[in-house]
């Protein structure tokens, strides 16, 4: 299989020649399948159950039956906990107690992560750096060497190793991106944002960590 080739520019913009990387991993075939499974999967293992309603057995009082069985011409009942009295149990109400999850196989998230990868670089979509050149968290500083790269003005994920403590500050307050540690890297997040930002030296380490 052929070696992929990618634009390389410098943090400044400017274009540097090209980048090959590993067709086996950056160039696999997209199956929209495989892609929605781990995004619902994704979504539903994210969800928390917040409503939540007693049943009879968690309402309070009505350990006692409120009359008699017969004699009194009334209707018979035996707990005012029963979902029939006002203030009693809900019957099939929401419980927090649910659970959404949903397993997916480790195989099957990696080969969605490759295949977003791999829209990303058919569409033109993966900006890739020979480094980040950023001094200091400054929000401008960061903004404006955004400006001159192909995502200009647009979505941006930018992919940063541990140590990149100023690429993730100073993204904080600009709209629109987000920098993230290529170990957390996920499918959400992939096709959310139109553009990926990628350094250099993380080509390596995203293609092993998840091939």
């Amino acid at each position: 299989m052929a070696d992929l080739k990618v634009k390389l520019y410098n943090f400044e913009g400017k274009e540097l020649g090209n980048q090959d990387l590993n067709a086996a991993f950056f160039g696999v075939k997209v199956n929209p399948i495989v892609v929605q499974q781990v995004v619902i999967a994704q979504n539903a293992n994210s969800r928390e159950a917040i409503a939540h309603t007693k049943g009879r057995a968690e309402v309070r009082g009505g350990g006692r039956k409120p009359w008699k069985q017969k004699g009194t011409g009334r209707a018979r009942h035996g707990s005012i906990r029963s979902p029939l009295w006002i203030g009693g149990g809900v019957t099939f109400g929401p419980s927090s107690e649910r659970n959404f999850a949903q397993k997916v196989n480790k195989k099957v998230k990696k080969q969605a992560l490759a295949m977003a990868f791999s829209d990303k670089i058919a569409e033109s979509r993966l900006v890739l750096v020979d480094g980040y050149n950023l001094a200091d968290a400054k929000t401008k500083t960061l903004a404006n060497a955004l400006k001159n790269l192909p995502n200009n003005k647009q979505s941006t994920l930018i992919v940063t190793a541990k140590a990149e403590d100023n690429i993730v500050k100073a993204s904080k307050n600009i709209p629109k991106v987000k920098a993230i540690y290529f170990g957390s890297l996920n499918i959400v997040d992939l096709l959310k944002y139109k553009y990926i930002l990628v350094n250099q030296d993380l080509l390596s380490k995203i293609e092993k960590h998840y091939s």
